[in-house]
């Protein structure tokens, strides 16, 4: 069962929250559409300051946003002009009609993540960035397994697939380290799938972390 289910979504409920909160009947669509630009917008504009998750909750006059970030000063800016600036341009993107903007209250929270090293979308960045710069995929894989696991991880586990190190024919790869069960629901598992663009083509990468 495990194998076949995205981690996070086989555990929600029970150790996860759902990323998007709110209910919509007529316009369900136009929303999800919305949510969707929104986190593509956040997670290009702070790339540079590790960006990992958002949160997306609505109410009836009100959109809260939650980002959790590595590195949330380079997001604040001195003073909070950063911010500022941030919130001025999601507001470019939801409030093209002004008579929404002046009803609708934008509210964003930056959340500082404590440890980058077991959040697996951060890892599978970080190995996907490594590869897409030509560095050796085994130093790569190792260092990525040895910093989670000094990190505090239970196990953590990488599948690297597709021409790897330019390869004429694709394969896969797999470090594993710990343990890492996938059926177990009460386990924390992190799961993220990150593509590598590579100049022979994409090398996808998966991590699974057990905390």
């Amino acid at each position: 069962m495990g194998q076949k289910v995205n981690p996070k979504v086989f555990r929600l409920g029970t150790i996860y929250n759902w990323d998007s909160r709110w209910f919509d009947d007529k316009r369900y669509s136009q929303i999800l559409l919305e949510d969707y630009k929104l986190r593509k917008a956040i997670m290009e504009r702070l790339k540079g300051a590790g960006v990992s998750q958002v949160e997306i909750e609505r109410s009836i006059n009100s959109i809260k946003l939650t980002a959790y970030v590595s590195r949330p000063g380079m997001v604040i800016g001195r003073g909070g002009a950063g911010l500022e600036e941030l919130k001025k341009f999601l507001e470019g993107i939801l409030f093209k009609n002004k008579a929404v903007k002046n009803k609708t209250q934008l509210d964003i929270k930056i959340e500082p993540i404590k440890e980058p090293n077991l959040d697996a979308y951060l890892v599978a960045k970080n190995v996907s960035d490594q590869l897409a710069r030509r560095l050796p995929h085994k130093r790569v894989m190792g260092q990525a397994v040895e910093r989670a696991m000094l990190s505090g991880a239970k196990g953590i586990r990488i599948i690297i697939a597709g021409r790897i190190g330019g390869a004429e024919i694709g394969r896969r790869e797999k470090l594993q380290q710990g343990t890492v069960p996938l059926s177990t629901i009460r386990e924390n598992i992190s799961f993220a799938s990150v593509p590598s663009l590579t100049k022979k083509g994409y090398v996808g990468v998966k991590v699974w972390i057990n905390k």
